[in-house]
């Protein structure tokens, strides 16, 4: 199976600097762009089937995107962002400083980013055994979605994923499972 993951579009809370965790958000008007050059780059790329974070950032990508074509949408809750509970719309450098204290203890109110990971690999395996196996599936999500698929292709560490810098590819990137 090839998944190609997508990252939502630039959204309101990016260019304010706050980590929108479990908030819906919504993409800016550089990011509605980015989700349509996204359509542009992927829509004669193989791509079966669209699963995307219910979350409105990331299903406003993936319709802005692919909403015109005949590749099925479908939403999966499971695919979110790490629910930072009291501090979902806060800071992001804030939530980026101290990542390393949720490993395993939750944010207030919250999940911890091992939970969060352990969420997207119950996904992305879910993914490996339904009609989509051995298919080419766009997955459009967020940070969560990137550490979760690193984690199950690249045997990557919980620790060492929370602790990489990321950096954002309007490409996005491509697994096999």
């Amino acid at each position: 199976m090839e998944i190609v993951l997508e990252m939502h579009a630039l959204s309101e809370d990016n260019e304010r600097g706050a980590a929108t965790g479990w908030l819906p958000g919504r993409l800016c008007a550089s990011g509605r762009e980015q989700a349509r050059r996204m359509g542009t780059r992927r829509r004669d790329d193989g791509i079966a089937a669209v699963i995307c974070s219910d979350l409105r950032r990331s299903v406003e990508t993936a319709e802005l995107g692919l909403g015109d074509t005949e590749i099925p949408i479908l939403h999966d809750w499971r695919l979110r962002e790490t629910d930072f509970g009291r501090l979902n719309g806060s800071s992001s450098v804030e939530i980026k400083n101290t990542r390393m204290e949720y490993i395993d203890q939750p944010y207030p109110d919250g999940e911890s980013h091992r939970r969060s990971i352990a969420r997207v690999v119950e996904a992305i395996n879910g993914l490996a055994s339904s009609r989509w196996a051995g298919k080419r599936v766009m997955v459009i999500g967020h940070l969560a979605t990137y550490r979760g698929l690193e984690h199950v292709v690249h045997g990557s560490t919980v620790e060492d994923l929370v602790a990489a810098d990321f950096e954002w590819r309007e490409e996005g990137w491509e697994y096999r499972l």
